[in-house]
Formats: C-alpha cells, structure tokens, sequence
C-alpha cells in the first residue's frame, strides 16, 4: 500500500465557533474542491493526496495524510481500537467518526473506550449529545483523562452549543470523540484525526482514516500498517 506523507509547516489552526475556511483539496484535478465534509468514501487504496486549504489565502495549511484499512470483523476492530488506546498523543486529541447508521462509529468507540480502561456500560449520546468520562489513568500515563464521547446526529440548536459548554469542552484538553460531526459544521475545530467507515457486502468494514494535524498524523504512523 502507497504512503504519502508531507512535512510543511502549521498554521494556527480553526477554533470553535469558527466559521470554517478551509476547504479539502485533491492534489488530482479530478477531485478537486472537496469540502470538508465531502471526503472521498472509504476505498481499498490509499492512493490519494489531500491537502487542507485555506480558502481566505489559499495556502496550503496542513497536508492531509490518507490511509485505508479493512476491519474484517468485531474482532479487527477492537484490535485497532486497542493499538489506538495505546497513544500518548490520544491524551489531547479530537477525533471524528463518519459513516452512515449501522457503519460502527458507535462500536469502535465503545471498543476505544474499554480499551483506555472505561468500565460499565457505554451508552450512546444520541440523545443527550454528550456523555463524559473521566479516568484515573490510562495504558500510557498514571495521569486523569477526560474524556467527551459526542454524537451530533439530533443537534439542531446552535444556542446549545454556547448553552451546554460545547465551546469550553473543545477548547479544554483531553479525548474528544464526534459522531455526525457534519450536524455541527462550522462549530468544531479541526480533527486532529478523521475516521470514514463504510459497510462492504460481507459486513467488513472499509475505514477510511485522515490525518489532518501533526498530532494525527502521529497516531496514523503510530496505528496503521504501512
């Protein structure tokens, strides 16, 4: 599998409450002028060069490092959910999960969350938006980690991004995991790390994975095969 991988300096990067102005960039002119929510689907290659745009400018802001994988099954997915609890990095990221209903965002999140040593029952935020966790210490660091696990599919109310401290949570450290962060466009800082899931015909999963900040672009080299 081809990697493509690019150093160029960061600028400072999107904020909550932002408007975006960046804009998703194929280096092939067949693509070109994707949006940032219209990402290419999961493929089996890993061939594309994305770079993010700075549409006021039009300077390139970070390169986009793009690699596919296949979950073959549960099993696969929580192999990779475990690599990933393995990530210092994990401790002060913002990740995004896209798929249709049924994809597995949910499952690959409860599969992160239990392996970061989360006990209980994992519930779904599809109604309540937002369910929080905080642990005593993690598989790298006997260190608190907060942890927000959000689902924005029945967000609807840009007041209640002030209403319930979405901005003070983005804007705090810690693991942020967004479901449906399309329902909250223009509202989210940039993912450090966006994950594109798609069911194939023999229930694998076809998964998509963007690095779009140094920090992701850490745990991508860190967790996906090359």
């Amino acid at each position: 599998m081809r990697r493509h991988v690019c150093h160029i300096a960061v600028k400072a990067l999107l904020q909550p409450r932002q408007q975006s102005r960046f804009c998703v960039r194929q280096i092939d002119a067949t693509y070109s002028d994707l949006c940032e929510s219209e990402f290419l689907p999961p493929a089996a290659d890993a061939g594309n060069q994305l770079t993010l745009i700075d549409q006021a400018t039009g300077d390139v802001v970070h390169p986009l490092i793009v690699k596919s994988l296949v979950w073959s099954d549960e099993a696969a997915t929580r192999l990779f959910a475990a690599s990933l609890a393995q990530q210092p990095a994990l401790a002060n990221c913002f990740i995004e999960l896209h798929g249709d209903l049924g994809a597995g965002k949910t499952s690959f999140v409860r599969h992160l969350l239990q392996a970061l040593g989360v006990q209980g029952r994992i519930k779904s935020p599809t109604y309540a938006v937002v369910e929080p966790y905080e642990l005593a210490r993690t598989p790298t660091a006997d260190q608190p980690l907060a942890i927000w696990h959000f689902d924005f599919y029945r967000f609807d109310d840009p007041q209640e991004w002030e209403d319930a401290g979405f901005r003070d949570i983005f804007a705090s450290s810690g693991l942020k995991l967004a479901e449906w962060p399309e329902k909250a466009h223009g509202m989210l800082p940039l993912a450090d790390l966006a994950l594109h899931i798609e069911v194939q015909d023999d229930e694998a999963r076809a998964v998509r994975l963007i690095a779009q900040t140094p920090t992701g672009a850490a745990l991508l080299a860190a967790v996906s095969p090359a």
